[in-house]
């Protein structure tokens, strides 16, 4: 059986990380929030939200892609990007 060698990941990637998650739940619930919103208002503030949220997790993303490809990809959430 092989092992691999997995070195322990660094403090500043597991904080990349959780501000990750966060911002895939922040844009997960700006868009719950748009599919209920009736007023014009709110309409335009959750677009905002969903685009400052999506602005984040690709902020995120693509740091994370830098420091270690992997990384990003174990922090997929269950936020969609349309």
């Amino acid at each position: 059986m092989k092992h691999k060698n997995k070195r322990p990941t660094d403090p500043e990637t597991l904080a990349l990380q959780a501000e990750l998650k966060t911002a895939q739940s922040d844009l997960a619930l700006a868009y719950r929030q748009f599919d209920q919103a009736t007023a014009p208002e709110l309409v335009e503030s959750c677009v905002y939200r969903i685009s400052a949220a999506k602005a984040r997790c690709d902020y995120y993303l693509r740091v994370l892609k830098v420091r270690e490809p992997g990384a990003a990809a174990s922090c997929k959430g269950d936020a969609v990007w349309i």
